[in-house]
């Protein structure tokens, strides 16, 4: 588990960018799956079927993009403006090192203004993203040569293991859950399960969930589960979030429907998962906000991981919450069967 998160940070793809990986995902799905195809969206669809004819479609959902940034303009001397893509917090950019996906990917850094050179103004508030540029350290005929204004940009990763089973890295959010929907299907190669299961790698998940939005509409499952990230507590936060290491956390909340969360809660009680729950009064800013009033409306569940830092490029998490929302998720396929629509009613 542990290498394939790394490898899936490791990809780069922002927001609308996602095919610069799209080909890659794809093909650690092909070995486990009946059919793999990736859309006009660009979301990734593979398909694990269970044999039976005309059997019910369970959707599991993790999205693929990751925040970052765009080429606004080239100056003079070939210092790079940007715009944001997704939610960007321009306070963790000075300093950062980055990646520019040019005609050849760039290497570049985020400079600061040194404190020596800040009047007192400057050093009591948090710069802009209209105060930042890109340094490659290119002269700006090579900048110009090389980088196309809407070019993207990435953070370059970060430190990867740390101790007590943790990991961190840029994109773990949501990377961390397109493994677990991998090993989902991965184990599923092994077991007997009665409905067909559509694992959807989406798009645009961080500028609106539109990739969710569309596969759902394509596919029209009789149920789907988002896997996504949550808040994990720091020091200087625990409202709201769970401790790394506490297991798979299960949403319950107007977003959710009340019979796949009890389902869900009962699965990782029966077989020994560690979750915690998760009361969220509205939106509960994921896919699953948007799948649930797809065509008709579908029966929609969340589970996720509790991530420390997020959207930064030291986002840390516990390899074992990963597991345990694969396990989880394993089960609770495992344990569909023709009567889901009975179970399903209110």
């Amino acid at each position: 588990m542990k290498e394939l998160i790394k490898k899936l940070s490791d990809m780069r793809g922002i927001s609308g960018f996602e095919y610069r990986i799209s080909d890659k995902i794809a093909d650690l799905f092909k070995p486990c799956c009946d059919e793999v195809s990736i859309d006009a969206l660009g979301n990734i669809i593979a398909v694990k079927r269970c044999g039976k004819p005309d059997a019910k479609k369970i959707l599991i959902e993790a999205h693929c993009d990751e925040i970052g940034l765009m080429v606004k303009d080239i100056d003079e001397r070939g210092f790079i403006s940007i715009v944001n893509i997704g939610g960007v917090d321009p306070r963790i950019l000075p300093s950062s090192e980055v990646v520019v996906h040019a005609k050849r990917d760039i290497k570049g850094v985020i400079g600061a203004k040194p404190p020596h050179l800040q009047n007192r103004g400057e050093a009591k508030k948090s710069p802009g993203l209209e105060d930042m540029a890109v340094d490659t350290g290119l002269s700006a005929k090579t900048v110009r040569e090389l980088v196309r204004i809407g070019d993207s940009i990435t953070l370059a990763q970060s430190v990867g293991e740390l101790m007590g089973g943790q990991f961190s890295g840029k994109s773990l959010d949501d990377r961390a859950s397109v493994a677990a929907v991998l090993t989902v299907m991965e184990n599923l190669r092994k077991l007997c399960h009665k409905v067909d299961v559509y694992a959807v790698i989406a798009v645009q998940e961080e500028v609106g969930g539109y990739g969710a939005m569309t596969a759902c509409y394509r596919i029209n499952p009789d149920l789907a589960v988002a896997i996504d990230v949550c808040h994990g507590i720091t020091p200087d936060n625990s409202y709201l979030a769970y401790s790394v290491g506490c297991g798979a956390v299960i949403t319950c909340g107007p977003n959710i429907h009340p019979k796949v969360f009890k389902r869900l809660t009962d699965t990782a009680e029966r077989y020994n998962i560690k979750s915690e729950i998760d009361v969220d009064g509205g939106n509960t800013g994921t896919d699953a906000w948007v799948m649930q009033v797809v065509r008709n409306g579908i029966p929609t569940g969340l589970l996720s991981i509790p991530l420390k830092y997020m959207h930064t490029s030291v986002e840390t998490l516990a390899v074992s919450d990963v597991q345990a929302v694969s396990d989880l998720l394993t089960y609770f396929i495992q344990n569909l069967g023709d009567d889901m629509e009975e179970w399903l009613c209110l």
